[in-house]
Formats: structure tokens, sequence, C-alpha cells
């Protein structure tokens, strides 16, 4: 069973999210959050599996939010989506900087909703390539942070050619086509990837590729 954490200031917000997650076997909404501050107290009493966090909330908002649950080793098993309005929110990139696991749109169609839930817990990617590709990109062109050798040093020729796929992208899948190579040993070289660089999801990979200098905005590989 997927536990999942509800934290939105906007209470129909959250019903209609609760009302679509419960209505699934394998998914159980065990609590509601209005503010950043209750997210956390809920986050460390019942350790849920995923986390969808709205980012404009009092008391505490989600950025915040998620950067405490990522920075805490207890919580490690614990994934957080961000919620937004709009896809190119600049809070959401600093969110996946920070260990969030990806982000969707509050209006995002309920099929999109249920798989991405799953996806995350799965370890699958959770960004589409087209969104990644545009949110990552956008942001990177702005960054202005040295190419790091030293963190594309830690990793073998193999992790780093995966790891700039990941960065422009591609799925598990995709990368194996590619390469020639079974999705299960992609699967494996990009887990161990984002073990050796201490990424806590796919998306933190894919915003490390761009400030590492692996990947540039407009390369595709």
């Amino acid at each position: 069973m997927i536990r999942v954490i509800l934290a939105d200031d906007q209470m129909l917000v959250r019903a209609g999210f609760r009302a679509l997650l419960d209505a699934q076997p394998d998914i159980e909404v065990v609590a509601e959050a209005a503010d950043g501050e209750q997210s956390l107290d809920q986050v460390a009493e019942l350790r849920p599996d995923v986390v969808l966090m709205d980012i404009r909330m009092p008391r505490l908002d989600g950025l915040a939010a998620t950067r405490r649950i990522t920075a805490a080793p207890e919580l490690g098993g614990v994934k957080v989506v961000i919620l937004t309005t709009f896809e190119l929110d600049e809070y959401v990139f600093e969110a996946i900087r920070s260990g969030a696991s990806g982000f969707l749109v509050k209006d995002t169609e309920p099929e999109e909703l249920l798989r991405a839930v799953r996806a995350v817990v799965a370890g699958d990617a959770l960004l589409s390539p087209g969104v990644t590709r545009r949110l990552i990109a956008e942001f990177a062109a702005r960054s202005k942070a040295p190419a790091d050798s030293a963190l594309l040093a830690r990793l073998t020729e193999r992790e780093r050619e995966v790891m700039a796929l990941v960065g422009i992208g591609l799925s598990n899948e995709e990368i194996a086509r590619r390469l020639v190579v079974s999705p299960l040993t992609a699967k494996t070289h990009v887990s161990r990837t984002m073990v050796k660089l201490g990424a806590r999801g796919r998306a933190q990979l894919v915003v490390l590729a761009y400030e590492s200098g692996l990947v540039r905005p407009g390369w595709l590989g």
C-alpha cells in the first residue's frame, strides 16, 4: 500500500486529490496538512511513502518543508512531489535541487496524478522528457555555477554517459535502447549513479547533470 500525505492550504484541492487517491486499491491518504509546519509533524510521525506538497502555504512554505524532509536521514524513504499552478515556477527548480522527486501541476489529469504517485515510489522517472528538458534547461541556462569536475570524478565513464542521458530526459527504456543494454541494466546504472552522488531521486540527478557541466542547455546527446 502506498501511503500519501497531502499538504495544501486549500481544502478543496486536498478533498479532490483525496477522493481520487483513496479510490485506488493500492493508495491510501494517511493525513492532510494545511501548512508546512503541520506537514513536517505528520511526516515525522507517519513516515509516508509520498508527500504531495504545495509550494505556497502559511507558517512554513512547501520549499522550506521539502528541504527539511530531504535533509533528514531518517526520512530518506519519503518522496516529495511538488504541486504547483505553473510548470515553470522558479520554486519548483529549487525544490528539485533540494531533493524533491519531481513536480505536478495542480490541473493535471487524474490518470497522470495516479501514474506519478506510483512511479515516484517505484523510483522511475516522474517528469516527462519534454517537461524535463524545458524546465531544467530554462533554469540551467540562468545558472552561473562553475562546472564541478570533482563531482564527475566519482563516476565511471558509463555512469557519466548514463547521467547525461538522464539529464536530457530519457527514460530507462530509452537509455537502454541508446546504449544497447537491458532496461534493468540501465536502471542499475542510474541507481548507482544516484547513490554515488547522493541524489535522492532522478529529478535531482537531472539538475546535477547540468550543474556539473556534463550537460548543457540545448544538448540532445
